[in-house]
């Protein structure tokens, strides 16, 4: 039962993280009891198709950064204009892996809590 909650997680969410991270992920999600499964769902996933659309329409001032959280390369982009946009361009290309690299180390964060709370570690 535990690795068909596993098996529709990630093909739901596939889009969303490396597919080069997938087995890593399913051995880290395999971690996690079946009644804190749906804690999985509070996670915020960034969509890498729109940060991508925000890249393109407003990555000059950094707009897809800060979505990432990446507030200092945001905060860079912004007073450089997209670094004369050559950072704009780079980051066209690169934006969609960061997304999913940044929702794979959030979610990686998400287990590892509900890991120590189920050994009792955290309260």
């Amino acid at each position: 039962m535990h690795s068909d909650r596993i098996d529709m997680y990630l093909i739901a969410n596939a889009r969303y993280f490396p597919a080069s991270k997938m087995p890593l992920l399913r051995e880290q999600l395999s971690f996690v009891p079946d009644e804190k499964f749906m804690m999985l769902q509070s996670i915020n996933l960034k969509d890498p198709t729109t940060i991508l659309l925000f890249s393109i329409f407003l990555g000059t001032w950094g707009v897809d950064r800060f979505m990432l959280g990446d507030t200092g390369m945001g905060v860079g982009k912004l007073l450089t204009l997209g670094g004369c946009s050559i950072w704009w361009l780079i980051d066209l290309f690169l934006v969609q892996d960061r997304a999913r690299e940044v929702n794979f180390n959030n979610l990686i964060i998400l287990i590892n809590q509900i890991a120590l709370v189920g050994h009792g570690r955290l309260q």
